[in-house]
């Protein structure tokens, strides 16, 4: 009983030093990441994401997107993602630097969501889609955040309008440091 704390303490030690490495290895590798310069002195990328897009990130992890989606073009030899048009290049660490709450997700039920702001036509094609989804799809009407207009269109509400202006944010069609853009 004597060496009982001297054991409890190398007990402490062995788990304690592997996860502090952990945690001091990833913030040595990623914790001065932040937003670089376009090639030739251009902006800093990603971009910010406007205020109402911030607001929409919310009513996706409301609505539970994230657990159909994902936000991740993964790279050649991992996946379809590239052949299938979700992006031009796989994705990287500094894509998700600004973002409070990375929401990557975990199943591809649905498509990837990374580079969805690139791929969308226009909102009235974004919000036909959430309100009455094509025959077949997994994905559930959202007809709640719309109205009606008297021209027949879809009127977005207030969170339709936060989810839309979200998904059209949803771009990683750039140069990184880490990943060229594909051309």
């Amino acid at each position: 009983m004597k060496n009982l704390n001297l054991i409890l303490a190398g007990v402490f030690f062995t788990v304690a030093a592997p996860f502090g490495g952990l945690l001091l290895g990833g913030h040595a590798q990623l914790g001065a990441l932040g937003r670089a310069p376009a090639e030739e002195g251009g902006p800093l990328l990603p971009a910010l994401e406007p205020g109402l897009a911030i607001q929409g990130r919310q009513v996706y992890l409301q609505l539970g997107c994230v657990a159909c989606h994902t936000q991740q073009v993964r790279p050649a030899g991992q996946g379809s993602d590239i052949a299938q048009g979700w992006g031009a290049r796989p994705s990287v660490a500094r894509d998700y630097v600004l973002q409070p709450q990375v929401a990557l997700g975990n199943r591809r039920v649905g498509p990837d969501l990374a580079n969805y702001g690139a791929r969308a036509k226009s909102d009235a094609e974004i919000a036909a889609h959430l309100s009455a989804p094509a025959a077949g799809s997994a994905m559930p009407a959202y007809a709640f955040l719309f109205s009606p207009a008297k021209d027949g269109s879809l009127q977005p509400n207030e969170r339709g309008a936060a989810l839309i202006a979200y998904l059209k944010s949803l771009r990683q069609d750039y140069s990184s440091p880490e990943a060229k853009l594909k051309q």
